[in-house]
Parts: structure tokens; C-alpha cells; sequence
């Protein structure tokens, strides 16, 4: 095993004898745009005096000082990623290591990034999971919290900021200054963040529940900075702080609260506690969607909740990963739908974040909530639908089973008890079991430990007048994962009245084993019966036949914007699952879309639409459906209000879809001004998604690419010309494609994800097919050489799915064969692919005749 991948065997054999007290990190920013200089030294107690390792990727090692003593050649004692100690002392220990660390242009460790607008160098700090040792020798685990004291040499202009307070600079040699930060408070070293470079934005302040004034920064690159929407920003994090304060009956723990928009990240945003990074794409330099702004504004409240629940409280290993983010996306969510004014993130909820985890929990390489993180890389693997959006359903479904008020007086009671320090999931336990009197040793073996959804059908028997004289629901669960679960949820029923469907009759219940009955709805009668009204539940859903019918003529009927989406969600799994036509729900969505009012819901049902005439269509209906539904796009893009949100919406999803001449024509006449749209201005992101789409159609070449790019030759334009090319319909475009992504390793991690964008985007397949095998061949040396982070964007990006196919099947079932020992990360994202590949045919199985 490398010794790069700490086991949590280790970490929990050096935490029984090891605590840290401190760090003192210094850094010099000056030395070249390859590396930088880092020293640090940490105060630690032991227990006994052993043999220990600190964790430390970096270029060379040039000193290590324990205790006093200066180690005799030191690179003796580094492999690479750990420095071993000889026997500490029993108590206090010092240990210093001045090492030469790398910059990266991967989004891990300490990033480095130089603007083409006006070659201004920017740096920003990622660590989760374990790549705080690319910036600084440590203890890279997450129940070794200590203080961190941090000094910065930089160039003077720069903005440095940093967990604490920036403090005021002090001049030294060559244009450059010193920043010396008082010590944070007692963190992990994941939490540990450095952003800087010439960062420009906005500033205000808050005032907390206990009086005190907390300053407040938004940043981001100068050349961006214009854009930064710095008071909204604040706005919402102010509603947030308000709200968790009083939730939590915990004070923001805090002094400052800096959030940063930072070039080629990785994820949407990390919770360093008092600077917080995000995407830069949620810097809004053109128009975009009010479901764009939404995704936002809540991934501000998701980090905000996490400097309570992550930062205040962490967990003592990765095994608990799952609720510092599902508790922050329950969080915020609720605090989203009640102190913004994004009043309907419920729903938003129900179609986007579940539909993501019952995606994620019907593939093969599924897993309990609660996962077994043995070491780091299954850490790495494990970030996804389960681990937030499965995680935030069943804690919602939590709060209803022991109610609100009791819930939260259980966290309450958690963060007292725990600040400051690290827990398990058993410490939260107890204390919602003493506020709500519930043993909740079941449920969490049930929800927490078993992998899997089930799926809760309602069987319904009427008399001949309509009126219910049998209503009862039944659980099942798929063959690979046979547990039934408790659930806690809302039948309603619904009735056609004067045009519209509407909700009149409701009952809660606890559905429990295969079989529930529900005698309080005998008697009643309804149009439409809805099992998990309200969406409390983690359960797919099916409508009884008379239901379903009622649902697909007056889905756009119904009153409730929550009970339509469930609606919506159970059509969308009844088509994965190949018990309805993919082509009925095409019609569906073309014939109901209009009725949306949620940004967020039209976003989803567009992605839908594109899959269902795509990827999901039978081979023979592909084209037609595809121009079909681009045609029909077009024209609700035509029909929509003047400038409006479904406006953008429409013509965006038009763009992706496009395939014909006509349609060609149209995105000419959209760019070149000849084709207009009422209130609709051509903005700069929106005139690139329309090069991208001509691209594809060849309707533009490299020379039309670049004169676009010479309008706008920022990061934002760069990466979108690599798009462009990548996706221009010649054997030539996809050669330069993967040769430079696949074969070179010089390109960022957003530029190469870029390429890849470009390569998928094709019309013909069979362009891209000689690709396949070339792939399978390659993976194992990409994942072998080049960083996790970008081995996962080309193997996960590049996996023949799109239109998938029987070959993909039999060449990932040989590959897997041949790869047993691969290591588990490539394997998974193979397995996860080739499972797309093989819903796909059984969907278009099923869309057949």
C-alpha cells in the first residue's frame, strides 16, 4: 500500500498515544512559480515514547528538528509522504521540518493559477480529504485538532487571507511583505485554508446573537471583481447565521467570515471555517437562471451550516463524512426555504438532490450511508449522492419521526456537549434518544447501515362509485438489498375540481414491513392518491393505474408545486426502471413544462427531456425524437415572456439539443443578431453555448472559434474555446482532444474537463467509437500516474456511455474481468459506467413499439 493512503488503522493507532497542541507554519511565496518554502513546527504530547510518521507531500525535505536536535540527512527519513520520527519523548515534544513544497494546478493542495487578462498570480488552498500536506508537514487526520498560527510572505499587493483575522502587513525585500495571523481556533487540519493573490470584492459585517461585530469579505479575481454580488452574498449568510444561531442555541464560532470565488476548483465550495472557497462559477458575469441563483444562495447556507456542524464539532475519522454533509444540506435547505426567498427548496429538493440519491443508490457500487471509509482513497470515493443527498433525506425523515421541536433540541444538546472537539454518530444518537424518548438503535441499523431504496406502492380497491373500501401500501426493496424500512409519511388524495387538481383529503402515517394498511382512508374518495405527500419519506413512489392515468392528463392541473414534483419524480423512476416509454415522458414534459413556475424544476425537466430524446431513446427515434424536441424548444423559447427566466432556459436547452440544418441556421441567426428573441440580449456565456452548439454541427471552424476568443480572452473564454474545438465534428478535433488530455499532462483540472466536454458533444457516434477501445487500454496508466483528482475527471469523463451499446457492456465486463486488483476508486467508476450503459438498453427496451 503507497504511503500515501493513511489507513484509519493507523490513524487510530497514533491518535492513542499522540495529541497536538499547535502549529506554526511558515510560508515563503517568492521563490518561483514552481514551489514554495514551508516550515512548520508543531507542539505535541505523548503517551509513551515510540516511533512515529508526520504526513508531508512535498518536493524535497531539507530539515527536521525533534526536540532540539537536528536529524542527520534528512531525506533518509522522508519516502515521499511521511516523514518518520524517531522515538519521541514521553510528554512534550517539538518537532520542525523545513521542506520545498510543489504548487499544483490539479485543485488540490496549494493551487496555483495566473490570469491571462492580466497575468495576475492567484493561489488558494484545497485539503479535503488529506492534502494539507501538500502545503505544510502535519498529523493528517481529522481527531488531531490543534491551533494554527500562520506567516505569510508574499508579494505586498497581494490580499492574504487565512482562517483568522488578516492582520496588517509588515514590508520586506523585492516589492514583497509578511503577514503574521494570530492562531486559530481548535481545528482539523482539512479546515486549515490559505487564499491568496490580488483578490478585489466587497466588504461588510454582521452582528452575532452575543453582540459581537464579525467582518465579512467577498472576493474574487480583479478581473472578475466587478461582477462579485457582494451585499447579496452577505445578505443570505447574515439570514443563515440568524437562523443557525437560534437552531443550534450556539453562537457563530467565529471571528471573521470570508468567502472566496477561486479559479479551477473542484468542487462547488469548502467550509475552511472563516474562508470559505467557492467555484468561480458562481461569479455571474452574464445572465443566468433564478435555478442557477438558488444552487447558489444554498450552497452558501450548506458551508455556512457547517462551521457549527464540521468546523465547531468534526468527526473523529471519515466514517462519519456522511453527516457533517447531509446534516449541512438538511440544514441548509431548511434554512433556505425558510429565511430566503427561495421559498419552494423543498421541492427544488425532491427533484434535483433525492432524484441524485436514488440514482446513486440504485447502482451496483451503492453503499449504507454510515460507509466503511477504511483509509483515504475510499474516503475519495465515497463524496457522492449517498453520502449528501441520501444522507439529507433520511435525516429529514428523521425530524418527522421524532418530530422537529424534539430534533433539534437534541442537536442543541450535541453542540453543549461536543464544541470544540470530535465525535461519532453514536454521540448525536444519544442525545436525540434523550429528547425525543425514542430508541433509535433500530432505525439507525435500518437507514444508516443497510444500502438500498425501497419502493412503496399503494393498492387500492373501490367501490363502483369511486369511494375507497381497501386502501393499503406495500414495500419492497430491491434483490440486492432486501431490507424493509419503518417510514413516516403523508398519503394525500386528489380531487379534479373546476379545472384543477386539488388536494382533499390527507392522513400521516407509519408504514412499516411488506404489507401497511390504512383504514382511515376507507370511506374516501379521490382522483389521484399520493403516497409520500409532502415528501417526507426516502422511497421511490408508484401511482395505482386510475392514479397514474388522472397524473398524466392534468399533471400541469395539479395546485401544490411539491406534490406535482413527486409527480414528476415517480414518471422519471417508472422510466429508469423501464415501466414507462421514454417517449411518454418526452410528451410529458413538452406538454406540462409551461405549467412550471420553479426555475429549478425547469432546469431538471430540460435535463430529462435531452436524456429521454437521447440517450434513452430507442436507436430508431433517436434522431427524430431529438429534432423533435429541439424544435419544440424553440418554440416555447419564441412563446416564452419577453427576457424572462423559462426564456433563457428554453434557448439554452435548444442549443444542446440542435441537430438539423434549420436549427443550425437559427443558432447563426441567434449569434450573428439576424434571429431575435423578445428582451433576450446575446450576453457573453450565452453566445458561447451557441459557438459550442455550432461547433458540433459544424457550423463554425477553428479560425471562427478564436475570433470569438479574441472578444474574450479570460479563463472563462479559454476554456470555452477548448470546448469548441474539441467539439468541432472532424477525426482531426477528437485526436487533438485526447492526445492532449490523455497523453499530455500539462492542462489544468477545469481546462481538461473542458476538452472532455468538447470530445462528448457529438451527433454522429460513430466520430468518437474507434475511442472505445483506446480507452480500456489507457485507464490504468492514467490512474497510476497522474493525480487523483484529474485520474477521476478522464476516466469518469471519457467512459463510452452517451449512447452506450452492447460493445461498452462486453468491454468493461473484460476489462473488470482482467482488473481484478485494480485499485477500488478506477473500479468503481468502471462499474458505475457500464450499469448507465446496461439501464440505457433497458430503457430503450422498453421504448420499443
Amino acid at each position: 500500500m503507497s504511503s500515501e493512503n493513511l489507513t484509519r488503522d493507523e490513524a487510530r493507532s497514533r491518535a492513542s498515544f499522540l495529541s497536538t497542541d499547535s502549529y506554526t507554519i511558515r510560508l515563503d511565496l517568492t521563490t518561483g512559480p514552481e514551489t514554495f518554502l514551508t516550515e512548520t513546527t508543531i507542539r505535541f504530547s505523548s503517551t509513551t515514547a515510540q516511533e512515529t510518521f508526520l504526513d508531508l507531500i512535498a518536493k524535497a525535505v531539507r530539515e527536521i528538528e525533534l526536540n532540539g536536535e537536528l536529524l542527520a540527512d534528512p531525506a533518509s527519513h522522508f519516502d515521499g509522504a511521511r516523514v518518520r520520527l524517531p522515538a519521541l519523548s514521553e510528554g512534550e515534544n517539538v518537532v520542525r521540518i523545513l521542506a520545498e513544497g510543489s504548487y499544483m494546478n490539479t485543485g488540490e493542495g496549494l493551487h496555483r493559477f495566473v490570469d491571462p487578462v492580466d497575468d495576475e498570480v492567484y493561489l488558494y488552498s484545497q485539503f479535503e480529504v488529506s492534502d494539507a500536506r501538500r502545503m505544510f508537514a502535519c498529523f493528517e487526520q481529522p481527531d488531531l485538532k490543534a491551533t494554527f498560527q500562520l506567516t505569510v510572505t508574499a508579494p505586498e499587493h497581494w490580499r492574504v487571507i487565512s482562517n483568522a483575522p488578516t492582520p496588517a502587513s509588515t514590508p520586506a525585500e523585492n516589492g514583497n511583505a509578511t503577514w503574521t495571523f494570530d492562531p486559530t481556533e481548535r481545528i482539523s487540519t482539512y479546515l486549515v485554508a490559505l487564499i491568496a493573490g490580488n483578490y478585489q470584492g466587497g466588504t461588510g459585517e454582521i452582528t452575532t446573537r452575543d453582540g459581537r461585530t464579525v467582518p465579512m469579505g467577498v472576493f474574487a479575481r480583479a478581473s472578475l471583481a466587478e461582477h462579485v454580488d457582494a451585499q447579496n452574498v452577505i445578505d443570505v449568510t447574515k439570514a443563515g447565521i440568524d437562523f443557525y444561531e437560534e437552531a443550534f442555541d450556539q453562537d457563530f464560532p467565529f471571528r471573521k467570515y470570508d468567502q472566496i470565488f477561486v479559479p479551477e476548483y473542484n468542487m462547488g465550495a469548502m467550509e475552511n471555517p472563516g474562508a470559505i472557497t467557492y467555484v468561480e462559477s458562481y461569479v455571474f458575469r452574464s445572465e443566468v437562471s433564478d435555478a442557477v441563483r438558488e444552487r447558489r444562495d444554498l450552497t452558501i447556507l450548506h458551508e455556512l451550516a457547517h462551521m457549527w456542524f464540521g468546523d465547531l464539532v468534526t468527526m473523529r475519522w471519515w466514517d462519519d463524512l456522511w453527516l457533517n454533509e447531509s446534516f449541512a444540506e438538511y440544514a441548509s435547505t431548511l434554512a433556505s426555504a425558510e429565511v430566503t426567498r427561495w421559498t419552494d427548496s423543498w421541492t427544488t429538493f425532491a427533484l434535483s438532490e433525492k432524484g441524485w440519491a436514488y440514482q446513486q443508490d440504485q447502482l451496483p457500487s451503492t453503499h449504507p450511508i454510515v460507509a466503511d471509509m477504511v483509509d483515504f482513497e475510499a474516503v475519495e470515493t465515497n463524496f457522492d449522492g449517498i453520502t449528501y443527498a441520501k444522507g439529507a433525506s433520511v435525516l429529514r425523515q428523521l425530524v418527522a419521526y421524532v418530530g422537529r421541536d424534539e430534533f433539534f433540541a437534541g442537536v442543541r444538546a450535541y453542540f453543549a456537549k461536543h464544541a470544540w472537539g470530535n465525535t461519532e454518530l453514536t454521540d448525536l444518537l444519544v442525545e436525540l434518544e434523550a429528547t425525543s424518548g425514542r430508541d433509535l438503535s433500530t432505525w439507525s441499523q435500518l437507514w444508516l447501515q443497510t444500502a438500498g431504496v425501497n419502493t412503496l406502492r399503494p393498492l387500492i380497491e373501490r367501490a363502483d362509485d369511486g369511494t375507497v373500501t381497501r386502501f393499503a401500501i406495500q414495500q419492497t426493496a430491491p434483490q440486492e438489498h432486501r431490507t424493509l424500512r419503518p417510514h413516516r409519511l403523508q398519503v394525500g388524495g386528489f380531487s379534479l375540481e373546476g379545472g384543477t387538481l386539488a388536494r382533499t383529503s390527507s392522513v400521516e402515517i407509519d408504514v412499516d414491513g411488506d404489507l401497511t394498511e390504512v383504514p382511515d382512508l376507507v370511506g374516501k374518495r379521490a382522483d389521484l392518491w399520493l403516497v409520500n405527500d409532502g415528501d417526507l419519506a426516502y422511497a421511490k413512489v408508484r401511482l395505482d393505474d386510475d392514479s397514474l392515468a388522472v397524473a398524466m392528463d392534468h399533471l400541469r392541473d395539479l395546485d401544490d408545486a411539491l406534490a406535482r414534483t413527486l409527480l414528476w419524480s415517480s414518471a422519471w423512476d417508472m422510466v429508469r426502471d423501464g415501466e414507462l416509454p421514454s417517449r411518454r415522458y418526452q410528451q410529458l414534459v413538452l406538454a406540462n413544462i409551461t405549467g412550471e413556475d420553479s426555475s429549478s424544476v425547469v432546469r431538471t425537466l430540460l435535463q430529462q427531456l435531452e436524456t429521454v430524446a437521447g440517450p434513452y431513446a430507442a436507436p430508431d427515434q433517436r434522431i427524430g425524437r431529438t429534432l423533435d424536441a429541439a424544435s419544440a424548444v424553440w418554440e416555447l423559447a419564441q412563446g416564452a415572456d419577453a427576457g424572462s427566466d423559462a426564456q433563457l432556459q428554453f434557448v439554452e436547452s435548444f442549443a444542446r439539443l440542435a441537430r438539423s440544418d434549420e436549427h443550425r441556421g437559427t443558432l447563426e441567426g441567434l449569434l450573428g443578431g439576424s434571429v431575435a428573441l423578445p428582451g433576450r440580449t446575446i450576453d457573453t456565456d450565452l453566445r458561447w453555448k451557441l459557438v459550442i452548439s455550432l461547433a458540433v454541427l459544424g457550423g463554425i471552424d477553428v479560425a471562427g472559434i478564436d475570433e470569438q476568443l479574441a472578444s474574450d480572452d479570460t479563463q472563462s473564454g479559454r476554456k470555452s474555446a477548448l470546448t469548441a474545438k474539441a467539439a468541432l465534428p472532424t477525426e482531426v478535433s477528437k485526436a487533438k482532444a485526447w492526445r492532449r488530455t490523455m497523453e499530455k499532462d500539462t492542462l489544468a483540472n477545469e481546462s481538461i474537463t473542458a476538452v472532455i466536454l468538447g470530445f462528448r458533444r457529438v451527433v454522429d457516434e460513430t466520430l468518437i467509437a474507434p475511442y472505445r477501445q483506446r480507452y480500456f487500454a489507457a485507464i490504468s496508466a492514467v490512474w497510476a500516474e497522474r493525480s487523483t483528482e484529474i485520474a477521476n475527471r478522464l476516466v469518469s469523463g471519457y467512459f463510452p456511455s452517451s449512447y452506450g451499446g452492447q460493445g461498452v457492456l462486453d468491454d468493461a465486463d473484460a476489462w473488470l474481468a482482467d482488473a481484478e486488483e485494480a485499485p477500488f476508486g478506477l473500479r468503481r467508476i468502471i462499474i458505475e459506467g457500464r450499469d448507465t450503459v446496461a439501464r440505457q438498453e433497458k430503457v430503450r427496451d422498453a421504448d420499443v413499439g
